[in-house]
């Protein structure tokens, strides 16, 4: 028998067959990204039911010297839970641990394991009048585990921050096996490093997340959401800086949309309808919220900050949703705006940020930059204003053909676009992390000694390397 038959055979032993499934029809699903481009094999899915199964698995794995590639909802967009294709690794999904383990509601804090669903949690806190302040559009399929795993954004950030400041606490099993347990939330801990800050964002290369203690927010009494049309993305900036300045603690998302992206979605949806009537160059998003005890001064409010920021020329022409089906219309026109470009051709497409002040400043001179040094190509930005993360798209020119245009020319001007952002003091990853798409940018374009750091700490915690290899983390495997 050989090693990796004593392996299977263990691993069956050890997890049952519902733990450990080498069956070509459940496990082929999982091992292509969700945007297509990668595509790995395996030598068999492993979805152990409780944290002490991950570890003994761990162990097994470590003994027959077996990589393992976690995987939460398989709904990442830069290959970071997709094995390669040499066949050697073993897939360890964490989507049987879904449980809530704890629900405190006074102290506004929710244990549960890293296989919970996003949309899930959301529903059951909103059952006890509390909110999960992040919230993205694979909300359906994104797991807690891979929320961490990644430090997911959403459109909310702007208010709340990314996933690291939604975790109170965290567990997660060690490239040895070794539990780490840290669920319990202190408000002020002072010994030594914050660790489990260090696992938030490591995408499964230093440990396998399974559970989290994470805050929660009282639910909204109201909100309003309203569409802008501005001259510029620097008139959407002042209008941001003019809510931020009124509103400051209702201020909840604040989105911009070029109007190239708005026409493209409204050819792609149906039923989708322009909020107003004129067409203008760019378009804003926003939403306020207020607590129950001051929804009724809400939308007044909102009013008179609208009709300050007419008085000082900040915007061209507004409307605020009249009901939530309206509210809910304008975010899916802002939701949609990806796959609406993905029909009209072969694109580029980078998540990047750069500081919050110089976002207007940069979409511009990128947008030229890249359109004069590929003629036929056309630069698009859109995101979240309020946190800097730009969604840079670079569409190819007529008659590009898809599959080919990306690995060619495409590769180049994702290059450029990485170059420049990190020239303008930037990331070139915002959100959804470095995966195996932008871990060779990362180690050309990073700071070497932060890199060295990276390196360091995987070295120091995962000697063997056998934790989610050739990701994230350049020249470790």
């Amino acid at each position: 028998m050989s090693d990796v038959q004593t392996f299977v055979r263990q691993a069956t032993d050890l997890l049952g067959p519902r733990g450990f499934s080498c069956d070509p029809d459940l496990v082929e699903p999982w091992l292509t990204d969700w945007r297509g481009r990668f595509h790995g094999r395996t030598i068999g899915l492993a979805s152990p039911a409780s944290t002490q199964e991950v570890a003994e698995f761990v162990k097994l794995c470590r003994k027959h010297h077996i990589p393992i590639v976690p995987q939460g909802g398989n709904s990442g967009m830069v290959g970071g839970a997709t094995p390669d294709e040499s066949g050697h690794s073993v897939l360890l999904s964490l989507r049987r641990m879904d449980a809530v383990r704890s629900f405190d509601v006074d102290a506004r804090q929710i244990v549960c394991d890293a296989g919970v669903i996003l949309q899930n949690l959301h529903e059951k806190v909103e059952e006890e009048g509390l909110r999960f302040p992040l919230t993205l559009g694979g909300k359906g399929s994104a797991t807690v585990g891979g929320l961490i795993a990644t430090n997911a954004g959403g459109t909310q950030v702007l208010r709340h921050g990314t996933m690291r400041a939604q975790v109170l606490g965290i567990e997660a099993v060690l490239a040895n096996g070794d539990i780490f347990e840290s669920l319990t939330a202190l408000k002020k801990d002072n010994r030594g490093f914050d660790l489990k800050q260090l696992l938030i964002g490591s995408e499964g290369t230093l440990g396998i997340v399974t559970a989290a203690n994470l805050r929660l927010l009282p639910q909204i009494g109201e909100r309003v959401v309203a569409w802008v049309g501005v001259e510029s993305i620097h008139m959407a900036r002042e209008l941001l800086l003019h809510f931020e300045a009124c509103m400051p603690d209702e201020l909840e998302g604040f989105e911009v949309v070029p109007n190239h992206c708005l026409e493209s979605v409204i050819a792609h949806l149906p039923d989708a309808r322009a909020p107003l009537a004129e067409r203008y160059p760019w378009n804003a998003l926003i939403e306020l919220v207020a607590a129950p005890a001051q929804s009724a001064l809400l939308r007044e409010a909102t009013e008179a900050a609208f009709a300050g920021a007419m008085e000082k020329d900040l915007l061209l022409d507004a409307v605020i949703a009249a009901n939530e089906t309206q509210a809910d219309n304008f975010w899916l026109l802002r939701d949609s705006i990806a796959p609406a470009e993905r029909a009209l051709g072969p694109a580029m497409q980078h998540d990047i940020s750069v500081p919050v002040e110089r976002m207007p400043d940069f979409v511009e001179a990128a947008i030229l930059h890249v359109e004069a040094q590929f003629p036929g190509t056309k630069g698009l930005a859109f995101g979240h204003l309020g946190d800097g993360n730009v969604h840079f798209h670079v569409l190819g020119p007529d008659g590009a053909v898809p599959g080919e245009w990306e690995n060619t020319q495409g590769k180049l001007v994702s290059r450029v676009i990485y170059e420049m952002v990190t020239e303008w003091g930037g990331s070139i990853s915002a959100e959804h992390g470095i995966g195996q798409v932008k871990r060779d940018e990362l180690e050309r374009l990073g700071d070497p000694v932060a890199l060295n750091m990276m390196r360091s700490v995987k070295a120091a915690l995962d000697p063997d390397g056998l934790l989610n290899p050739g990701k994230l983390v350049p020249g470790s495997g």
